[in-house]
């Protein structure tokens, strides 16, 4: 019997155990990578019913959900997928995308944004910052009630262009909704003593091994750069940025570096609500159970809740 973690010492959650026995823990490798991509473009070219599709001057493409019932100025949200930056499409999210444009009553535009390895640092930001910049513009969009959002790497690309936003004062954000982000390079298992007491076993989807690889993808074209302007986490100070909400499980690699995101916030006198769900691992709100539900309705009031104070 296995003697349960000093870092993890919470089960699978119940909701979860089923899934926990057939996720694997690496879902990409460098062979497994043209694969994936392989998904993604089919993904990618399904035809969805009600997604406006148009590519943006830059040269990436986006998608765009609007409401069931429009008002004159509505929220915006940029959203941006997961894929460790080396994989994923905007359209594997549309159901994500539409369920926050209809329960938020807001546009949501999904980015694909370029990935790495042939794309490195900083041009998936670039595209990112683009279709945020897009957004606010849209006639129907207030411009004082404008979010940025994603999912794991997402979730730290969001990150990114919310500290590019604050740094560039343009356009200013009324919060991010950062869902298990990936937001550091260090959380690679080669220092013991950084993020110390991640259990290999209880991961999934996404280990130290896959972080090194998306990280190294990602960070070829930084150089010396990287520390500051390629990494939220290792940006110098977070104060200034828009009310922030993080959620994480206790299962999940990025927990750690999150919370200590989340700490550096508060510090920084940044508003941050941090969601944990323990015994849930990387991607579990993907599964249709109560507990990613709750999970996915946590953001959603946080985010309801700020843009009626930003009305």
């Amino acid at each position: 019997m296995r003697t349960p973690h000093p870092r993890h010492p919470d089960p699978v959650h119940p909701d979860l155990r089923w899934a926990a026995r057939l996720a694997p823990q690496r879902l990409v490798r460098p062979r497994s990578l043209p694969l994936m991509r392989l998904a993604d473009g089919l993904a990618r070219n399904r035809p969805r019913r009600g997604v406006e599709i148009t590519d943006l001057p830059g040269g990436a493409g986006v998608r765009v959900h609007r409401p069931a019932v429009r008002d004159r100025a509505v929220p915006g949200i940029l959203w941006l997928h997961g894929g460790g930056q080396l994989f994923g499409t905007a359209a594997q999210d549309d159901a994500v995308c539409r369920h926050l444009a209809d329960r938020l009553g807001a546009v949501v535009v999904a980015v694909d944004y370029r990935l790495a390895p042939e794309h490195p640092w900083p041009a998936g930001l670039d595209d990112a910052y683009e279709a945020l910049a897009w957004t606010a513009g849209l006639p129907e969009v207030d411009a004082a009630r404008l979010v940025v959002a994603g999912a794991s790497a997402g979730g730290g690309m969001a990150a990114s262009v919310a500290l590019r936003a604050r740094d560039r004062g343009r356009p200013e954000l009324a919060a991010q909704l950062l869902v298990y982000p990936m937001l550091d390079d260090r959380t690679d298992g080669s220092d013991p003593a950084h993020y110390p007491g991640q259990d290999p076993s209880v991961l999934r989807v996404w280990d130290a091994a896959a972080n090194r690889f998306g990280w190294a993808s990602y960070l070829a074209g930084a150089g010396e750069a990287h520390p500051e302007a390629a990494v939220p986490a290792r940006a110098a100070s977070l104060a200034g940025l828009p009310p922030t909400w993080i959620g994480v499980g206790s299962h999940d690699l990025f927990h750690d570096e999150d919370l200590a995101y989340a700490a550096r916030l508060t510090a920084d006198g940044v508003p941050c609500q941090l969601e944990v769900v323990p015994g849930a691992f990387h991607g579990f709100d993907r599964l249709g159970t109560d507990v990613g539900r709750g999970f996915t309705e946590s953001g959603c009031v946080f985010l309801e809740r700020v843009l009626s104070g930003a009305r």
